[in-house]
This record gives C-alpha cells, structure tokens and sequence, in this order.
C-alpha cells in the first residue's frame, strides 16, 4: 500500500459559484443553471474560461439526465467550447479528485469542476435508482432502495447504541442551521413524520432539489497572493457493492477517504473547526461522523448550512455544496479547517473526503 503524502504545491479554490436550490426550476432547463453557477464561479475566481481554465470535470449520471453520453452537452454553457471536457459519474467531490489529480499531475494548472441537479425532470426516480440495484440477486425482489436504508439504520443503532431520538435530533438541527442559509429550501418541515421505512422516517430523509455548483481549482503558483481556502488533502473509497458482504454498521469507504485525505493534510480530527458532512438520511451523519472522528465535534460546528436536510438533496452536486458551504465558512472567518465529506447515496458504499484550510 502507498503512503499518502502531503501536496506540495498546494491547490487553492480560487472560486465558487452557485444556482437553483429549490425544489423546482420550472422554466430554466439545466444549461441555464449551469451557465449561472459558472459565470459567478469564474467571476468569483477572476478568469476567463476561455483562456484561463485548463480543463473541465463535470459529475453526471446519464440515467438521471436522460441523455447518453452527457458530457457532449455541457461545453456550451461553461464555456468549454473545445476544451478538455470529462465526465465522472459518481458525486461531485469525486470531480474534485479528479482535478486534483490533473493539477498534481502538470496535466492543467485551472479546473473548473461542476455538478448539478435537476431532479424535478425526473418522472421515476424509483425506477432510476432500482438500476443501482444487482440485477440478478436484488432488482428482481422489487424492493425499494430506501428499504437498504432503513436496514442499515437499524444495524447502525444497534451496533453504534445511538437511538432514533438522537436521529431525530440531527434532522431537527440540521433545518434549524439551515434557516440562516439563504440557499436552504426545506428548513421548515411540517406536518406528521410517517416512516419511510422503520426506523427510518420522512423528516429524516432529505429531500430532492434543483441546483448547480461550479468550483474553480487553481495551483499554488496561480494564485494571486489573496487569502486562499486551501484543499490539502483528498481521498475517496468504496466498500463493497454488494449488499450481501458489506459492513452494514459502519462507512468503512469513508473511513479509509478519511485518513488518506488527513494523511494529506497533516492533520487530525481534533483540529477540525468545521464540518460539512453527508446527511443524505440523519443516521447516516452519525455514522459518518462516527467513520472521521469527528463523533465529539461541537454540534454547532457540523453542517451549518442545513446539511442536505436543510438545503435539499443535489444527487450528484451534494459534495461540492458541502464543499461550498465549507468555502464560505472559512472565508467568512468560522475556523481555519474544515473537513467535507461525501456519499454517492443509496444502496452504494463510495465515499470522498477533502480537507480545507484558510490562511490568514
């Protein structure tokens, strides 16, 4: 096994960009929330994407979009016009990775990274999500994904000795956060609370939205000497895909993205300040809290901005609206480290982690 080393040079996000973040976009198509995100990301970051960004990695998946081979639609609207153009299909903090590895590899010294949602275009989302289901052992069954879910929350209480009101708690926080976030849409849930899928229940599972993000990464040496939020250190995992032979009671992939992307960083988890972490459903913070240690972290302190629960559930731009969310905090003077992490989301077992730095 390779020892991670720390990176040198660094990387800095030289800007961020966001639109959407509501339940609906009815009348913008995906184009244009790309195009708005990345104009205030570039503008944010003061370049040209014509002649300053050297490469682009966006974070798509085709069934979702409903068009095949998704990365011949997005040039246009970030400006990408016979540019270096990928698509990864995973999470948007694996995009991420991705350009670190083009930045740490002399490939590019500018990378413009994007994610999106537009989940209100999508008529089935069951039947999209049955697809990540093992054809031959689990689809067949006809059991809903959210079904994982709620085993593995009830291996989670009973293996970690967390309880449901402990969860409850955190989806109750997380939309209390988000009521300060201008970009939350579900801060205020009401109504009664009936199970998705016991113990697993509606106001503890985040809720689709629509949005965009768009980050720009830059080298060491591209940096125009402004204070920087850093990314020193990345790492990503995935445990096993089958249903049949993970660990159901703990984020094993998250563990191991945890301790490469702080190996990275030199750095432990009790100098965190800051964290913003997956809450796809509320167990799912505990147990990712649990897999970094940051299981002691200040409650206030983790997901500030309303977490998933509070923003909405961005499919495949949750990581870089945590990483957003992390940006901002440590540009607005909240800590000087912060650690976001990510998961691909149900029934998967991928993960990322990043940690941020500000200097001051």
């Amino acid at each position: 096994m390779v020892e991670p080393v720390p990176m040198s040079p660094r990387i800095g996000v030289a800007g961020v960009g966001w639109s959407g973040f509501t339940p609906t976009t009815a009348g913008r198509s995906y184009k244009e929330l790309m195009f708005e995100a990345a104009s205030a990301a570039y503008l944010d970051a003061g370049v040209d994407p014509r002649t300053n960004v050297d490469s682009f990695v966006c974070a798509s998946e085709d069934l979702e979009e409903g068009t095949s081979i998704f990365d011949e639609y997005v040039p246009d609207q970030l400006g990408a016009v016979q540019r270096p153009v990928q698509t990864v299909a995973s999470d948007g903090l694996f995009a991420v990775a991705t350009a670190v590895m083009l930045i740490r590899s002399g490939a590019a010294n500018v990378v413009a990274v994007e994610a999106h949602s537009k989940a209100s275009d999508i008529l089935t989302p069951a039947r999209v999500e049955a697809f990540a289901m093992d054809p031959v052992l689990n689809r067949p069954l006809g059991v809903p994904v959210l079904a994982l879910a709620g085993l593995e929350m009830r291996r989670y209480l009973h293996a970690s000795g967390r309880t449901v009101e402990q969860c409850t708690d955190v989806a109750a926080r997380n939309r209390d956060h988000a009521r300060s976030n201008r970009r939350a849409s579900f801060a205020d849930v009401d109504g009664d609370d009936p199970p998705l899928f016991d113990p697993l229940t509606t106001h503890q599972a985040a809720r689709s939205a629509d949005g965009c993000v768009v980050i720009v990464l830059t080298s060491e040496d591209r940096m125009d000497g402004r204070p920087t939020v850093w990314l020193d250190g990345i790492g990503w995992s995935q445990d096993a895909p089958s249903v049949e032979s993970r660990d159901w009671s703990r984020a094993v992939a998250a563990e191991r993205a945890a301790s490469t992307a702080f190996a990275q960083a030199d750095i432990q988890p009790s100098d965190i300040d800051t964290a913003e972490v997956d809450d796809t459903f509320a167990y799912k913070q505990l147990q990712h809290l649990d897999a970094l240690g940051l299981a002691e972290l200040d409650p206030a302190s983790i997901n500030r901005s309303g977490g998933a629960l509070g923003e909405g559930y961005l499919h495949e731009a949750n990581g870089l609206a945590r990483t957003l969310a992390a940006v901002e905090q440590l540009r607005a003077g909240d800590g000087r480290a912060a650690v976001v992490q990510s998961w691909r989301g149900v029934p998967s077992t991928s993960a990322a982690v990043a940690v941020l730095r500000m200097d001051r």
